[in-house]
């Protein structure tokens, strides 16, 4: 009997003509460590953040945020988070339910809201930092403070890429 793991290879018959001589190889191919590194951290993150504190982890980004930046639109919580704007608009919901979040009329634009954290929600994000920023020193924990820098900006710089390497969307395809 086959097993029904994934993992198992499938023999070359099976494969047939199902497989590219242009398939990425995930273990050199950067976006695919970056996208798998990020959600294991996010997951983990989400994992502890929600039992302990009560807020998932794009709360705890919107939070963040917050506690660094007061009276911002959801508008630019998005955009300075890359979080979607419905999550957002979930997530800020939710923190106004708790108590963490309060939400006001903008005063230059009647028609749009600004939010900041409540005391209850500074506390809070002030306990869940301690935590956050134990994380990172485990993560980071085999670097030399040299190659923290580095790794830094590598990531800054490859950050500003992400524009132009989107952009590449729009182009024709080659190679057809």
């Amino acid at each position: 009997m086959r097993s029904s793991k994934r993992s198992q290879a499938a023999s070359p018959q099976e494969n047939g003509a199902r497989t590219s001589s242009m398939a990425l190889d995930f273990k050199d191919y950067v976006p695919a460590h970056l996208t798998f590194l990020a959600n294991k951290i996010s997951s983990g993150a989400s994992a502890a953040y929600r039992p302990r504190f009560g807020v998932g982890i794009t709360e705890w980004r919107i939070m963040a945020l917050l506690a660094r930046e007061a009276w911002v639109s959801p508008r630019w919580v998005s955009e300075a988070t890359g979080l979607d704007k419905g999550a957002v608009s979930r997530s800020i919901q939710s923190l106004r339910e708790g108590g963490l979040v309060e939400v006001r009329p903008d005063q230059y634009d009647r028609r749009s809201q600004i939010l900041a954290l409540t005391a209850k929600g500074l506390a809070l994000h002030d306990r869940i930092v301690l935590l956050a920023r134990k994380r990172e020193q485990k993560l980071l924990s085999g670097f030399s403070s040299e190659e923290r820098a580095l790794l830094t900006e590598f990531l800054a710089r490859m950050e500003s890429q992400v524009p132009a390497a989107n952009a590449l969307a729009d182009e024709p395809e080659s190679g057809q």
